[in-house]
């Protein structure tokens, strides 16, 4: 029984977490309600433009991550696979840096006269 006088409580454990936590918390629970309020007002619109509205952040998205490479840990195998295909931030700075400094231009004719 010494365990369970030593043991902290729940308690007492929460109130040892930062007031920032909470308020990323509190924001992230906002944003599913609204998030949850705005997809049953759309439910009633036409399932077409949902779908294409729904391609059109999805691609944003994805396109984003695949540029700037900052997928979600359990998307990389995928985005791995895709990313050859479209251009990267890296592959960009990565052609800019190997590419040839451009001749000198031809010289001009000669003047008559």
């Amino acid at each position: 029984m010494l365990f369970l006088a030593v043991a902290p409580t729940t308690l007492e454990k929460i109130k040892h977490v930062p007031p920032e936590f909470w308020w990323k918390v509190g924001i992230a629970v906002l944003v599913l309600v609204v998030v949850v309020i705005i997809l049953q007002k759309v439910a009633g619109a036409n399932k077409v433009v949902m779908a294409v509205i729904a391609l059109i952040v999805f691609s944003v998205v994805g396109i984003n991550w695949i540029y700037e490479r900052n997928e979600p840990k359990f998307l990389t195998p995928l985005v791995d696979k895709i990313a050859p295909f479209l251009p990267s931030k890296g592959s960009y700075g990565a052609k800019q840096a190997t590419n040839p400094v451009l001749p000198p231009p031809p010289p001009a004719p000669p003047k008559k006269g």
